[in-house]
């Protein structure tokens, strides 16, 4: 086993269902299915910190002890999480092999700093590539320092590791660099959204109070006139 790999001892799960998963969840135990290679599914309880811990790398390459089995490696081909704890609920585990190449996607990391007065825009924060399994990259490293605006980063032009090629579009818009538009520009562009939206403010209380006042000023002397 490489010192990129991670092994994860895992159990054989007998029961199943919805309640099955809570008791296993409230044990620090994470439900998993391992599979692929045209071997029967393996039911599976992971310890829930390692496993926790090993997907802060969606690609991380897996080693599942499995009692009784003899070790499988394996890829995160799903991951169910919930929506606001940190925990995670299944994992659906695919058999790899060494030497195989698989087709993952991989994290856009974006460093540097572009030409002032510039904003930078990451369309597509991850890109399809295919590398052998035991040499996946956890990120693709995109350098926009010193960019012009104008510059666009298409998929074909971003550096990939050795031993990794593209399988995604190359025309695919990774990173455009704009210009900056000023507090007024976006004031004003914002005014005429709403305008055209129909949407209509309330005056400031201040205002507000000078229209009463005026208002009063404007009784008292039609009063008088009387």
């Amino acid at each position: 086993m490489s010192s990129d790999e991670i092994r994860l001892v895992s159990d054989k799960r007998t029961e199943f269902g919805k309640g099955a998963a809570r008791k296993l969840r409230r044990a620090d135990k994470v439900p998993a299915v391992l599979y692929g290679h045209g071997e029967a599914p393996i039911h599976l309880a992971l310890p829930f910190h390692d496993t926790f811990q090993a997907l802060k790398n969606p690609n991380a390459l897996l080693t599942i002890a499995v009692e009784g089995e003899s070790d499988q490696l394996a890829l995160a081909k799903d991951v169910q999480r919930d929506p606001i704890k940190p925990i995670i609920e299944h994992v659906d585990l695919v058999i790899v092999k060494r030497g195989e190449k698989v087709t993952v996607e991989v994290p856009v990391h974006v460093e540097g700093d572009a030409a002032p007065e510039t904003v930078v825009t990451v369309d597509n924060a991850t890109l399809e590539i295919e590398a052998d399994v035991t040499n996946l990259p956890e990120a693709l490293v995109v350098s926009v320092e010193g960019l012009e605006v104008g510059t666009q980063i298409l998929a074909g032009q971003v550096e990939m590791p050795a031993g990794s090629t593209l399988a995604s579009d190359a025309e695919l818009l990774v990173v455009n660099i704009t210009q900056q538009i000023s507090a007024e520009e976006l004031e004003a562009e914002l005014a005429e959204a709403e305008a055209e939206a129909g949407i209509e403010h309330d005056a400031p209380e201040d205002e507000a109070a000078e229209g009463e006042s005026e208002a009063a000023e404007g009784g008292e002397e039609s009063s008088e006139q009387e």
